[in-house]
């Protein structure tokens, strides 16, 4: 008995580009055989395409989900820095250089590290976990001023790190964005930075901008252009407006 697919709605509002003839394959056709013609081909798709539904409703699991569904769309630059706090264009362009050679060496001993195992006495978070990574990147004294839960333990590769990188960005971007900025948060973000692929994901794209306004909104409230702070929080404004090209966060030569 030959099968023959109904014309459908989106046939109608699709012409069609190769002049395929209407589907008739008989009884003893095979599906597990690779076509061997390119009609059989061209049929075998007409069948698959007949067989789908309409409508398709997606399982997802609410577990899954992240806790924070708001986003806010800021489309403004950095805040100018106050006078004498801008760092000279030789230096920027000195940060970019040495940030490039780094990310270089990441490249290179990526594929090592994805073959090593963590020492037996490291465990990280699950990817999910923010308040698990945000003790495990900054201790449990910056930590102790909000509620953070126990720990979700996995004990994987050096390539598990990398999987996370956008994860662990985000939720040390969040902490960032509550409270001050501290030496170790600078060392992580700036490692995080360096492990982060080209071409950019659109999420680390948003979280990279966002990183940059509030470095330079926190440096505004710094008192004294010699605070230890002015300088990292020029260097990461640097690397995401110099090296990751967002040329409107970038500060002006001073």
């Amino acid at each position: 008995m030959a099968w023959v697919p109904a014309e459908s709605a989106v046939e109608e509002l699709m012409p069609r580009l190769l002049p395929v003839d209407p589907c008739d394959l008989t009884e003893s056709f095979d599906p597990s055989v690779p076509p061997r013609t390119p009609q059989e081909y061209l049929r075998r798709v007409q069948i698959e395409a007949a067989q789908c539904p309409d409508v398709v409703v997606a399982q997802i699991d609410p577990k899954k989900l992240k806790r924070k569904q708001s986003v806010n769309v800021s489309l403004s630059g950095c805040q100018p820095a106050p006078e004498g706090y801008s760092p000279t264009l030789q230096w920027q362009q000195q940060q970019v250089a040495q940030f490039s050679a780094v990310r270089q060496s990441v490249s290179r001993h990526r594929s090592h590290w994805k073959s090593q195992q963590l020492d037996s006495n490291v465990t990280m978070p699950k990817s999910e976990d923010e308040e698990g990574w945000k003790k495990f990147c900054l201790g449990e004294r910056l930590c102790a001023e909000g509620a953070v839960g126990p720990v979700k333990i996995e004990s994987p590769g050096i390539d598990y790190i990398q999987a996370t990188v956008t994860s662990v960005l985000e939720h040390l971007s969040n902490w960032f964005g509550e409270r001050d900025f501290t030496p170790e948060l600078g060392r992580w973000l700036y490692a995080l930075l360096a492990c982060l692929e080209k071409p950019l994901l659109p999420e680390a794209h948003s979280l990279i901008r966002q990183l940059a306004r509030r470095c330079s909104e926190v440096r505004l409230s710094v008192v004294s252009k010699d605070d230890e702070r002015v300088p990292a929080l020029n260097l990461l404004i640097c690397l995401v407006s110099r090296y990751f090209d967002q040329r409107d966060l970038a500060d002006e030569p001073s």
